[in-house]
């Protein structure tokens, strides 16, 4: 006989009580509400194939709501994800196991995304579904033909990103991507009503989103439902009325079995109502048969696909592009680029040299996709002839993300996990609060995005100190494995572009200025790549001083050392484009580029935060220690302090 999917979803409620109950902590109550939910998406819509967790063409899943993990878990074990063994499952939460509290990309197969920050899986899943769409328009739907499907919570739909990522998603008709809203009227602290009282289905209506309404534990309804979403011409938002804690006997329903709540008794009880009466971390022969029948129900599908892909004449193209290997003439005009600025010196504010930069990588990496939060103009990130990025076509490479930096910022990195494209954007520095819970997130989990923030100091001027970032390089500076550019010419800011390009596994930050800058390199070589390199060495003897300085204080520092010069102390200037890369460079590199002098001085317009590791605990330091003010740009660097005159001063003291 056939076996029950309604026994395939207590296979999931068991697990997932058997796992937290072990480990003592951790969330049963989703997994087991949405048991019923999953069990149809995944035995008779999502389309995967467990014995290929990476084949490109399969569905994206989303678990929005990270802290119900075990939901996951579940799943890829019981639909025979040969790496999520049972023993895994056991060790749920514990070290060394694939099986952390909430879900980690690259580090358990079958993860599509780190979950746990609420809110931030439905705008990454945005993105996601925006790749598939742009690849879908470049390379055919013979071989980009998938949809996105997530997971959502109350807490997910609480947060103010959901908000950026559903009134995206509407905008762009993003018709493949399909949340599954757990409306279960839960939170931690009790009912979601002590807080809430919005109608998330007409919310989602509002926004431009198909709607529906099911029982969430009604597999025929559910199943109606999942087909309903995939003939709609935009994205698709299914409350799922569910019970916390689905099939936990007395305890199910109630609002405070969101977490580890579950103990022998209870479970006992659960077990009893579901009629399970197998040992712990033991799935009965029938129903683990009938799941794994469900992970290689793709394999059919994959092998065709692999056979339209072999006769494509994409196929090399799009090989390249979901390995993430840039063209092989990726750099030829951009090193044309560097070569003319080192002979012309053009001086100009570095926003407008990224641009120039990026004139000539956009024609030459087709995989590029740009956009701004409404600060095009500004950021200088649209090349001519890059297209909206729109419905219906979505063939355009340039996205207008409205006024939505963390949700832009999310969608970026569901772009850059999806693969086949490299997401970049932009928007004002002192606008990384907004977006740095993301910016931490595709850190965390190695994303290729490149964020391009610009106006970098109080060196944007009238617009004062509300827009004028003094701590925010230095904030970004702290977040591992993330590249922070701060280039300080036309051809710093050419090879930073190059830097962040080549990185696969590591996001970037370009921290551009607003203001024009002297151009300060006079030879090429890729010097930027070292992360921080001797620019000028001193002249009239052993260095007495070095300078230290990044962006748009390189040129401070240069006339400071003019200054010193003239005074007969032979000083030498250090630019610092990317702290992260020059902390990877061998110790003797270091120590050569940092020095003997003994007078060591920094200047940068932000504050000295970090800037130690350069100048020691002695040396001076010239920048902010406060809040910037609205006035020209000039008038400010004269008011604070940030003068070649106040560095050389600060030598000499």
């Amino acid at each position: 006989m056939p076996v029950s999917p309604i026994k395939m979803a207590d296979a999931i409620r068991v697990l997932s009580m058997d796992a937290v109950h072990k480990a003592k902590s951790g969330h049963q109550g989703m997994p087991m509400g949405m048991a019923d939910v999953a069990t149809v998406l995944w035995s008779k819509f999502l389309k995967f194939d467990a014995s290929q967790p990476t084949w490109p063409d399969r569905d994206r899943f989303v678990l929005s709501a990270g802290h119900g993990s075990m939901l996951l878990y579940s799943l890829l074990h019981l639909t025979g994800f040969k790496a999520v063994t049972m023993k895994e499952i056991e060790n749920f939460r514990q070290w060394g196991s694939l099986t952390p509290g909430h879900p980690e990309v690259h580090h358990t197969p079958g993860v599509e995304t780190t979950t746990g920050p609420l809110g931030q899986g439905l705008a990454t899943a945005v993105g996601m579904a925006m790749a598939e769409a742009h690849l879908a328009a470049r390379f055919g739907h013979e071989l980009v033909d998938h949809r996105t499907w997530v997971i959502a919570g109350d807490g997910c739909l609480m947060e103010g990103v959901s908000h950026e990522a559903i009134s995206l998603a509407g905008r762009l008709k993003l018709s493949k991507l399909t949340v599954l809203f757990d409306d279960n009227n839960t939170t931690i602290d009790g009912e979601a009503t002590i807080a809430e009282t919005g109608d998330q289905v007409a919310r989602f209506k509002a926004a431009g989103w198909a709607v529906k309404v099911v029982d969430g534990h009604d597999h025929g309804k559910i199943a109606a439902a999942l087909r309903w979403a995939t003939r709609q011409d935009r994205p698709t938002m299914i409350a799922c009325k569910t019970l916390i804690s689905k099939g936990a006997g007395p305890k199910e329903g109630d609002p405070h079995s969101h977490g580890y709540t579950l103990f022998d008794d209870q479970i006992k009880a659960a077990r009893e109502a579901m009629g399970w009466d197998a040992a712990p971390f033991t799935v009965p022969d029938d129903i683990a048969k009938a799941w794994k029948s469900v992970g290689r129900r793709g394999a059919k599908v994959r092998k065709a696909w692999e056979g339209k892909l072999a006769v494509s004449i994409h196929a090399s193209d799009f090989k390249r592009a979901m390995a993430g290997e840039l063209p092989a003439n990726a750099f030829e005009a951009l090193d044309a680029h560097i070569a003319k600025a080192v002979e012309t010196k053009p001086a100009n504010a570095t926003r407008v040299h990224s641009g120039s930069a990026l004139d000539h990588l956009i024609p030459a990496i087709p995989e590029m996709i740009g956009g701004s939060a409404d600060l095009t103009g500004s950021n200088n990130t649209l090349v001519k002839g890059m297209g909206a990025f729109d419905a219906p076509g979505y063939n355009g490479r340039y996205v207008h993300y409205g006024v939505r930096e963390f949700g832009m910022a999310a969608a970026m990195n569901g772009m850059a996990l999806h693969g086949g494209v490299i997401p970049y954007s932009g928007t004002f520095l002192a606008f990384a609060d907004y977006s740095r819970a993301a910016i931490r997130l595709g850190a965390l989990m190695e994303a290729r995005v490149i964020h391009v923030m610009t106006h970098d100091s109080i060196g944007l001027g009238e617009d004062g100190p509300t827009h004028q970032p003094v701590e925010h390089v230095a904030s970004l500076r702290a977040i591992p494995n993330l590249l922070v550019f701060r280039p300080a010419d036309a051809v710093e800011a050419a090879e930073c572009w190059k830097v962040a390009l080549r990185q696969q596994r590591t996001p970037s930050v370009m921290t551009l200025s607003r203001q024009k800058t002297p151009h300060v390199r006079t030879q090429g070589g890729d010097l930027s790549a070292k992360g921080a390199y001797e620019l000028l060495a001193a002249e009239g003897g052993e260095a007495q001083v070095t300078i230290f300085a990044s962006g748009t204080e390189v040129g401070v520092a240069v006339a400071a050392r003019d200054i010193l010069q003239a005074k007969g102390k032979p000083t030498r200037v250090v630019s610092t484009p990317c702290w992260e890369l020059f902390a990877q460079q061998d110790a003797a590199y270091q120590a050569s580029v940092i020095g003997k002098a003994p007078v060591r001085v920094a200047v940068e317009a932000g504050i000295k935060m970090g800037w130690e590791r350069f100048i020691g605990e002695d040396g001076k330091f010239v920048g902010m220690t406060g809040f910037g003010a609205s006035a020209p740009f000039e008038r400010l660097y004269k008011e604070f302090g940030i003068t070649a005159e106040a560095v050389a001063e600060a030598a000499l003291a």
